[in-house]
């Protein structure tokens, strides 16, 4: 029981690490994009696009991010069923949705607020059972 209630918690930190640093990532990546402009398709326009891209330190900084990202989901998955991580996790969208309000002012239908509640209800339904229902693949080889 205490390991179970252990596997919960480390398990919902590292999902908070990994939307932490999605949306900080995504938010960076859309900030410095909307520095760069629009990109024209045209050979001058896409290596213009590159140079000032890869000059970005707003872009390096989301790279940076989506990094932490990458790393905290594969760790996450190491230990948690996919079927679990993935809607809880799905909760960065809502908070990537007030962070595109706050610092990209983007307007936000009601429609829009609607389905945002219904993910948030979707993830409190999700993190209400366990986070690993299968055995682990190390187990299931000593088993066969």
């Amino acid at each position: 029981m205490a390991s179970e209630k252990r596997l919960r918690i480390k398990t919902l930190v590292m999902v908070l690490a990994m939307v932490v640093c999605a949306n900080a990532g995504d938010l960076l990546l859309k900030r410095g994009m909307t520095e760069i402009g629009a990109v024209a398709i045209t050979a001058s326009g896409v290596s213009h696009a590159f140079w000032m891209t890869v000059t970005s330190p707003t872009i390096w900084a989301g790279i940076i991010f989506l990094i932490g990202f990458m790393v905290s989901y594969m760790t996450v998955l190491s230990w948690a069923d996919y079927s679990y991580v993935m809607p809880a996790g799905a909760f960065g969208y809502a908070i990537l949705t007030l962070l595109a309000v706050v610092f990209l002012h983007e307007n936000v239908t009601s429609k829009r607020w609607v389905g945002v509640l219904l993910i948030c209800l979707g993830v409190l339904l999700v993190g209400q059972t366990k986070p690993r229902t299968t055995a682990s693949a190390a187990m299931q080889k000593v088993t066969a």
